[in-house]
């Protein structure tokens, strides 16, 4: 048999380590143990209170859903009645502005029909002019004796009124 020597270094660890680890390993086994005791623990105390806290929380949860329910449907009513108002508004602004160019279509058309009017009374007039110059050369005497047959009617005219008015 093969004596251990005192001075040889493997040895010394092995004995040293020897019943070390036995106490290493019951220590671990006895944090295990007290680990899963206190976590069992907890599960079971947790779970009564939590069984009352899910009923209150599911109360609360719904009462706030349907708070927040009703909020949203207020906040819908009130955007549908803003929409229709804007819906309204702009039906009125599309109505005058139908008759706005309504009306400026009728104005374009009597301008356009002025203007051809005004064309035709710029050409008559034009016409007038050029015969009557070209007829004041040839008989200056007749529009003379014309116009004061002219003026004596509308002088008899006139005293025929003032006479009637008095009378």
């Amino acid at each position: 048999m093969i004596q251990p020597h005192s001075h040889d270094p493997e040895m010394e660890k092995v004995t040293r380590i020897g019943p070390q680890p036995i106490a290493l390993a019951a220590v671990l086994l006895l944090l295990i143990v007290t680990g899963i005791g206190a976590m069992a623990l907890w599960r079971a105390s947790a779970e009564s209170v939590t069984e009352l806290d899910r009923a209150t929380l599911a109360r609360q949860l719904q009462t706030r859903t349907a708070r927040t329910s009703e909020q949203l449907m207020e906040k819908t009513r009130g955007l549908e009645a803003t929409q229709q108002e804007a819906i309204d508004q702009l039906q009125v602004v599309q109505d005058e502005l139908r008759n706005v160019k309504q009306q400026l279509a009728f104005q374009q058309a009597d301008n356009k029909r002025l203007i051809d009017q005004v064309a035709t009374l710029a050409d008559a007039i034009e016409g007038l002019r050029q015969s009557n110059a070209s007829a004041q050369p040839e008989a200056s005497s007749p529009p003379v004796t014309r116009n004061r047959s002219v003026r004596i009617r509308a002088h008899a005219m006139m005293h025929r009124r003032r006479s009637k008015a008095r009378g």
